[in-house]
């Protein structure tokens, strides 16, 4: 089992203080990843226009790969969610994705779906907003899978959204989806509050786990809580994942330092 490792991007200044330990300047970000080892970056991206000519120079400058993009400044800064009680809203938010998901497979590199699940609640029952997420999904997974990448849906905890709480949440979801190009993202801070047994969920995950984010129980970089790391790997080798590993996490103290404690941990999780 030899992951890749990706460190986390954010050009989205309306998400300061948000899980992302790199801010602002692409090329210094993509710099310093390299000179620590890192082998890409997930990129949270204001706009498709961020994922365009200037980052594939910047990552072929550097010699590293998109792992991922995020699709959550369609909810930071339009406020657009796929379980929104109004119909032209969800369809402008999964038009949103879509570009996102037009512009990511450049790189071939898969979208994410996380904080523009939405919520539940008042007009919308769960059951409504299940409905429409897996309408939007089975759309939105096709076109990915046209375009030789995946969709990735990523449980949040309870605080940031009541749609998708667990993985096993995700898998009813892709069951019902039915589509081999949407997959789970299995993010351990939203893991560590909602799940029971976090590598019971990862197992019963399986094939379906495409990418991971690792971040410790205060969200600080992994190896600066109380997660059992040990745990989630040996479950990520019994179920033979091989997809990127990611650096999700506040930069604590400081984003430098955030990156090189991050990858040092890795790196002894994964010898």
């Amino acid at each position: 089992m030899t992951p890749r490792f990706a460190v986390t991007v954010s050009l989205v200044p309306e998400a300061n203080g948000g899980p992302f330990i790199f801010w602002g300047d692409l090329d210094a970000s993509c710099r310093r990843a390299r000179d620590l080892g890192y082998d890409g970056i997930e990129l949270f991206a204001p706009s498709p226009a961020a994922l365009g000519d200037d980052l594939a120079r910047c990552l072929a400058r550097h010699g590293l790969k998109l792992a991922g993009a995020g699709t959550g400044a369609g909810w930071v800064l339009h406020k657009l969610s796929l379980t929104a009680p109004d119909r032209e809203e969800r369809l402008r938010a999964r038009e949103f994705i879509r570009s996102i998901v037009d512009a990511a497979a450049r790189h071939g590199a898969p979208a994410i779906i996380g904080s523009m699940q939405g919520r539940w609640g008042g007009a919308v029952t769960r059951d409504a907003a299940l409905g429409f997420l897996a309408e939007a999904v089975a759309d939105l997974a096709a076109h990915a899978g046209r375009l030789g990448v995946a969709l990735l849906v990523e449980p949040l905890n309870r605080y940031e959204s009541n749609v998708l709480s667990t993985l096993g949440d995700g898998i009813k979801l892709l069951e019902r989806v039915g589509d081999p190009h949407a997959g789970l993202l299995a993010d351990a801070f939203h893991m560590n509050i909602e799940e029971q047994d976090l590598a019971g969920a990862l197992r019963a995950a399986g094939p379906r786990l495409r990418h991971v984010q690792l971040a410790d129980s205060n969200r600080r970089p992994a190896g600066c809580g109380h997660t059992d790391f040990g745990a989630i790997v040996t479950a990520l080798r019994e179920i033979r994942y091989e997809g990127w590993v990611s650096a999700e996490a506040v930069p604590w103290p400081d984003p430098d330092a955030a990156a090189r404690r991050s990858i040092q941990t890795f790196r002894s999780l994964f010898p």
